[in-house]
């Protein structure tokens, strides 16, 4: 019995070991082996962030923290990695969480602040927070462009476009292949503004409150206006048709009170109106459309009590003497005032901003996908900007009759091309392609465009025959209204399949980090085995700051200790707490007295530890040498 007992459990197959041996691939740059080492899981999950898996970076982010003591050296790394996963899941109130566990582990670290400030920029209410943790990382490494870039993103989602692209170019300064960086900049030579920019970030209301207000608001313009240009169409219909104008007056009297109950509706649905004045006045389209419906409501009345009590004839043929009466006037406000929002819509924002700089700013992004994007449509904003100078050009020379202002058509194709060669395009071309076929077209035509009004204009100054300068000024007015005919299919098209468009709203920020793992995930500083013997036996050391006066350099009596995490807890006079207030970054200079050549420069961030009276230095580079002794003296980074 117990030999085939014995047999039976040789037979049956081992239980399965939750940590294999080797369960990962090896990583060569990896501190230890060991699965249960927490710098390997973190690692890890690293590692599966940079493959799109933020599931399993998760898992791994965990398993580093459960395998580290509470205030261990890969604890904040391991929280700063969930952080990272958990935004990626889009659950930002456990980013947010993670990333405030790092900061309490390991408050000197500038990638702990960075990680806290980007989590904390995707939480409403939140943004003033976020600016401020974006401060410290910028303070406590300002060598880095990471702390930079959000700097410059949380400025640039406000519209501060003087503060964003000072953030943007101190980045580029510490990394000039930043692509997000890049891209953003010229996003600010634009003076782009989020799609909805009637939402301040820094107020503590969530943003999908205000954007229902906003709705509201659109809706009942919308409807306002739609509803009095339909009645105002019904009432001249009645006088044309039948004559009775009194008849007619009175039914158009009853539009008024439609609006007045669409307006009594669509009020009860706002639940922000303390934010309604600050709303108008960041977003100008908004309080553009809410004043058109007023002054349609104004314009309507004003229509209905100038519509003349007889006309000459009855009918179609009655149209010509209604539309030279001063009626006229009234109704094109109330039955035109969409097309003419939607038109100064497009001229404002195509005029607004500096696209050359914009396009030299994107094309250097290194093909980018955002860039690309935001190429296309900076070039459509110069299509709108040239079209607009064609038309000028033709309107003023047409209302003046002097062909002379058509010649001003001819000096629109050389504009662009220096404009393109600035912005780099042409040398990028190929590396850049932007495939816009109604683009292409458009350019075309405006060049079309411009050598037949200059042509016509040409040929009525040199005495041609005037049906050749007719024909000329016909076909540059044709190509016009069909550079006009190609960006409304284009923005249909774009509308329709929910793609990017020719309009400025189709801009968007750059959210590349940068080339290699971001920032907020990169390992802390580990000082080594031989730099904690040397600190934990030193007699004595030097600590090297700056204060007001300039660069000074202080003994240090003795270590208080060095933290699980890596951290320095130095016992140091007043005069280095006040000058870690002024500028955090240190430096600590040690010697270990059995190996008498041996020396150690920890440098990194200072910040006070009011509760165990030390001043707490979290490294940020280690540099271990020796003195010159019988051979030459050497240094290497740890």
């Amino acid at each position: 019995m117990s030999g085939s007992g014995d047999q039976d459990l040789a037979a049956a197959p081992p239980p399965p070991d939750p940590f294999p041996p080797d369960p990962f691939p090896p990583d060569p740059g990896g501190p230890l082996r060991d699965p249960d080492d927490p710098f390997r899981w973190c690692a890890l999950a690293a590692g599966e962030l940079e493959r799109g898996r933020p599931e399993a970076a998760l898992e791994a982010a965990r398993r580093a923290v459960e395998h580290d003591s509470p205030d261990g050296p890969a604890a904040g790394w391991g929280y700063r990695l969930a952080s990272l996963a958990f935004e990626r899941l889009g659950r930002d109130a456990e980013a947010v969480a993670a990333a405030e566990e790092a900061v309490r582990l390991v408050p000197g670290s500038w990638t702990a602040r960075l990680r806290l400030g980007t989590a904390l920029r995707r939480v409403p209410g939140r943004w003033t927070e976020a600016c401020a943790q974006a401060a410290r990382a910028v303070r406590y490494a300002p060598e880095e462009p990471g702390p930079h870039v959000l700097t410059g993103d949380l400025a640039l989602l406000r519209g501060e476009h003087r503060r964003a692209r000072a953030a943007y170019r101190a980045a580029l300064s510490r990394a000039g292949d930043h692509p997000g960086a890049r891209t953003n900049l010229g996003l600010t030579f634009l003076r782009w503004e989020r799609p909805h920019g009637h939402h301040d970030p820094a107020w503590p209301v969530d943003p999908r409150q205000t954007g229902r207000t906003r709705h509201v608001l659109e809706a009942w313009s919308r409807q306002t206006r739609v509803l009095l240009a339909a009645a105002l169409l019904a009432v001249v219909a009645v006088v044309l048709g039948t004559g009775p104008a009194a008849e007619a007056m009175a039914g158009g009297a009853a539009a008024p009170v439609a609006v007045l109950l669409i307006t009594l509706r669509q009020a009860r649905r706002v639940r922000l109106w303390s934010y309604v004045p600050a709303m108008l006045a960041r977003d100008v389209w908004l309080a553009l459309s809410v004043a058109a419906a007023l002054v349609a409501v104004a314009a309507y009345v004003a229509a209905v009590a100038t519509l003349p009590r007889a006309l000459p004839a009855s009918g179609p043929a009655a149209l010509p003497d209604l539309l030279r009466s001063t009626w006229a006037g009234p109704a094109g406000v109330v039955l035109l005032n969409g097309a003419a929002v939607a038109a100064a819509r497009v001229l404002a924002e195509a005029w607004r901003g500096r696209p050359v700089r914009a396009l030299a700013e994107f094309s250097a992004a290194g093909g980018d996908r955002t860039a690309r994007r935001d190429i296309g449509v900076t070039l459509w904003l110069v299509v709108v900007r040239a079209w607009s100078v064609l038309a000028g050009a033709a309107g003023v020379a047409g209302a003046l009759d002097d062909p002379r202002w058509g010649l001003a058509a001819l000096a629109v194709p050389p504009a662009l091309y220096p404009a393109l060669a600035r912005g780099g395009l042409l040398a990028r071309a190929r590396r850049l392609p932007v495939r816009d076929g109604w683009l292409t077209a458009a350019l075309a035509l405006l060049a079309a465009a411009s050598l037949a009004l200059g042509g016509a204009a040409a040929a009525a100054l040199t005495g041609l025959p005037d049906r050749v300068a007719r024909l000329s000024w016909q076909a540059g007015v044709g190509a016009l209204m069909a550079v006009v005919a190609a960006y409304a299919i284009r923005a249909a098209r774009a509308w329709w399949r929910g793609a990017p468009g020719p309009r400025r709203t189709s801009l968007a920020m750059s959210g590349h980090r940068g080339h290699g793992p971001p920032g907020d995930a990169s390992p802390p500083v580990d000082l080594g085995g031989e730099v904690r013997h040397a600190l934990a036996c030193a007699r004595g050391m030097v600590l090297a700051y700056a204060d007001a006066t300039g660069p000074r350099a202080l003994a240090v009596g003795s270590v208080g200790g060095v933290g699980p995490g890596g951290d320095l807890h130095l016992v140091a006079a007043g005069d280095a707490w006040a000058a870690a207030e002024h500028d955090p970054r240190v430096a600590v200079f040690v010697t270990d007295p059995h190996r008498r050549r041996f020396w150690a420069e920890v440098r990194g961030v200072a910040t006070g530890d009011a509760e165990a009276a030390t001043l707490r230095v979290t490294p940020k580079h280690v540099v271990v040498g020796e003195y010159p002794g019988r051979h030459r003296g050497r240094f290497r980074d740890v």
